[in-house]
């Protein structure tokens, strides 16, 4: 049997209503800042209770230009996650601000209780990674941001809809930064991007920012960017949007089954699972023994697991100049001998579930 990663063939075969609406769309000829990229930023916002969302063209310059609307720049130094995906660093580092790291715990998110050990007079800004599906433990990042009066924004890029005590990723903060990458639990056919925030005023700037700065075809009133979202990205997020919730469900349930079956496994760990937490599981990830082994036996046998990362983004060859070495963050290297991710998307099925368990047992035994 086969356990592919990807699930968008399966995610878009039966979409004759979306082709009918991006025809009609089409023949309208409002490609740039139109109608349904509103319609998708209002629809967005209302998923996530914010006020406003920013529709812009990816992740990475989402989590930019909250930064830089919140006067981040040249020299400042922004706290972040030791094992996040290199788009929450090269944020940062667009803005010639300086990347400086925190460990991770075994929930993959930022280990709040090593943070203030992180902060200089240079500290600026701190991004909480809210990785796999999991949320950084805000209740305790934000008294800490407030003692020493700092920019919080959240890369929340793998967690719509994640949430610690009823309150969604990306609330928690001045912004909040959503990735629509074709792999993520709501995502469109190409890169794309949102900033939610509550801040009339910030609100203003992130639309003028994305836009080159322009508060009409002749008027520029800040120097800013061309980091719009497609109107035509909006399109396939709007007939997505309404699907968000009960992917999230999907795959909360599928976890739970991997979860309740995996624990049999004695070598298999199951991170932890914080009661208070909605996790929703853009990867699904357990702590493996003979991790490499058992990656090259569940590949052999069709199944498409990974590693996210095998090499964690402070010890790779672009950030050598900031003298990191092995060993600076022990868990974060720890995991990345330990980790291994197992498709679990809304579209997966029992029989699939079930073979990449069986898998993982009849490799052990």
């Amino acid at each position: 049997m086969k356990v592919r990663y990807s699930y968008l063939k399966q995610q878009f075969e039966n979409a004759d209503d979306l082709w009918e609406q991006l025809k009609s769309f089409v023949s309208t000829g409002d490609f740039t800042l139109g109608k349904p990229l509103t319609e998708f930023e209002q629809k967005f916002a209302q998923l996530m209770g914010s006020k406003h969302a920013i529709g812009v063209n990816s992740g990475t310059d989402a989590i930019k230009l909250a930064l830089k609307a919140k006067g981040i720049g040249f020299g400042d130094e922004v706290i972040t996650a030791a094992n996040t995906f290199v788009a929450t660093v090269g944020a940062i580092m667009e803005l010639g601000a300086i990347p400086v790291f925190v460990d991770c715990n075994d929930t993959f998110c930022m280990n709040v209780d090593l943070l203030e050990n992180a902060i200089t007079s240079k500290t600026k800004a701190i991004v909480p990674v809210h990785f796999t599906g999991y949320m950084t433990d805000m209740r305790k990042l934000l008294p800490i941001a407030q003692k020493y009066n700092l920019v919080v924004v959240e890369d929340a890029c793998q967690s719509i809809l994640g949430a610690i005590d009823g309150k969604k990723a990306g609330t928690w903060s001045a912004a909040g930064t959503f990735s629509l990458h074709p792999l993520k639990n709501l995502n469109v056919w190409s890169d794309g991007g949102v900033i939610i925030t509550d801040d009339d005023h910030l609100d203003q700037q992130l639309r003028l920012l994305r836009n080159h700065g322009m508060v009409d075809r002749d008027t520029i009133g800040i120097m800013g960017y061309n980091s719009r979202l497609d109107t035509i990205q909006a399109v396939v997020g709007n007939w997505l949007i309404p699907q968000t919730v009960s992917i999230a469900e999907a795959r909360i349930k599928n976890a739970a089954y991997y979860d309740k079956n995996f624990k049999t496994i004695d070598q298999i760990i199951i991170p932890p699972r914080p009661k208070d937490f909605n996790i929703v599981y853009h990867l699904y990830i357990v702590f493996a023994k003979q991790r490499e082994e058992l990656l090259k036996y569940c590949l052999s046998r069709g199944i498409e697991a990974k590693v996210h990362y095998p090499v964690p983004i402070y010890r790779q060859p672009a950030l050598a100049h900031l003298g990191h070495k092995e060993g600076d963050f022990p868990v974060t290297d720890e995991h990345t001998h330990k980790i291994i991710t197992f498709p679990c998307d809304q579209h997966i099925s029992k029989k699939e579930m079930d073979y990449v368990i069986q898998t993982v047992s009849n490799f052990y035994k």
